[in-house]
């Protein structure tokens, strides 16, 4: 079934695959989506993940060391898939993917009923192998634009990106933070000169007048380290702790998105010392 964003603003949610363990990351998964996440990013565990904030740090390091590697990733993926029809999106950097090989990646994804990938630090520009491979699969390809960004490299993004745009709110790393800056919506703005795509918007989103904000100018919104930090809070009732508090978010939704969203397809990536499996 294609991806569709229901409502507006959607919501987004990010996991860090295998924390504190992979039956865990699957409960929270199924129960973000009963309590309204309409995509759900799998992150795959890094050993050296620069973007990211400390609460997702240390969230790979936890995933890490259970063992947890981009195998393990696609096989929670299809139990997923298997009962949900909920977006799901490969969150990862480049080395895991490169490590699996490009061409498996894209079947794999395909497989186990992945919708598309999102690879953090692999440019637009060195992406034509990536894109290759997935559009083969009819795969999305859902790329990040950065505020810094001039003119000319965000209509390559957006060319380059299908199913949504994914539009980092601030510079920096991942992390809660405690208002919206103004360079998220200067960001969509621009975006959307050069696509009809819809934009979620990420990077520090953790409460509800802040996903409510985000509804007036994207479609979506991407809360990750909030959620993670909510899993890491609650030992025993992660599932439980997470629903609760995605239904807080949910309830502040605006109103029905104008634009379904066609289901997407997506990558992942990691580095030269993550686990193998």
């Amino acid at each position: 079934m294609p991806i569709s964003f229901t409502n507006r603003p959607a919501l987004v949610a990010y996991l860090t695959c295998g924390d504190p363990d992979l039956r865990t990351t699957r409960e929270v998964a199924l129960a973000a989506i009963s309590a309204g996440a309409e995509v759900i990013e799998l992150g795959v565990p890094f050993s050296d993940p620069v973007a990211d904030g400390p609460v997702i740090q240390r969230a790979s390091e936890r995933a890490l060391k259970n063992g947890v590697c981009l195998d393990q990733v696609f096989d929670l993926a299809g139990e997923i898939r298997n009962k949900s029809d909920a977006g799901l999106i490969v969150f990862s950097y480049l080395n895991p993917i490169l490590r699996m090989g490009m061409e498996k990646f894209a079947a794999k994804a395909a497989e186990t009923g992945v919708d598309g990938a999102l690879i953090t630090d692999l440019p637009v520009e060195e992406a034509a192998e990536y894109l290759r491979y997935m559009r083969k699969r009819n795969l999305s390809t859902v790329f990040l634009a950065a505020p810094t960004s001039p003119d000319e490299r965000l209509k390559r993004i957006a060319e380059a990106s299908t199913g949504f745009v994914y539009a980092v709110s601030r510079t920096g790393v991942t992390g809660t933070r405690k208002e919206l800056p103004e360079d998220a919506q200067k960001l969509v703005r621009r975006l959307r000169k050069f696509t009809k795509l819809p934009i979620a918007v990420g990077f520090g989103i953790s409460a509800p007048e802040q996903f409510t904000a985000v509804g007036r100018f994207a479609e979506a919104a991407v809360v990750g380290s909030a959620i993670v930090q909510t899993i890491e809070s609650n030992p025993g009732t992660e599932a439980q702790a997470v629903a609760e508090f995605i239904k807080q978010l949910s309830a502040a939704s605006l109103q029905p998105s104008v634009k379904p969203l066609s289901k997407t397809r997506r990558s992942t990536a990691v580095a030269e010392d993550v686990v193998s499996c």
